[in-house]
């Protein structure tokens, strides 16, 4: 026995049109490329330890945000770096490799340019 298949309309009785980009009502969400952590998150304590002039070794941020060791590597490969474009320095200091956030990549993409 064969499959009957349905057949799909052909013509143009389908809307084509352009979609709206949002529905009435709802706030659009914009990309935000200077984006501010949240307080009382896991992520704002991270980073508030990175931005410390001690830095801090992913022992200390599995600690402070109850992490496992991969997440926290994503979180600064991820987040840090990607998302938030911040430049994050790691060294070794008695033996123990230390991360910290030194300032932003890409100063001069982030700034507007307000002189036209």
């Amino acid at each position: 026995m064969a499959k009957a298949t349905k057949k799909r309309p052909t013509g143009k009785s389908m809307k084509t049109g352009p979609r709206p980009a949002s529905k009435k009502g709802q706030p659009t969400r914009k990309a935000s490329s200077q984006a501010e952590p949240r307080s009382n998150t896991k992520q704002s304590s991270a980073i508030a330890l990175l931005r410390s002039t001690k830095g801090a070794s992913i022992a200390a941020l599995m600690e402070t945000t109850g992490w496992q060791q991969h997440s926290v590597r994503g979180f600064l490969a991820g987040v840090v770096r990607k998302r938030l474009g911040l430049e994050v320095e790691s060294k070794k200091v008695d033996g123990c490799r230390v991360y910290r956030i030194t300032g932003e990549r890409n100063a001069q993409h982030n700034s507007t340019g307000s002189a036209e």
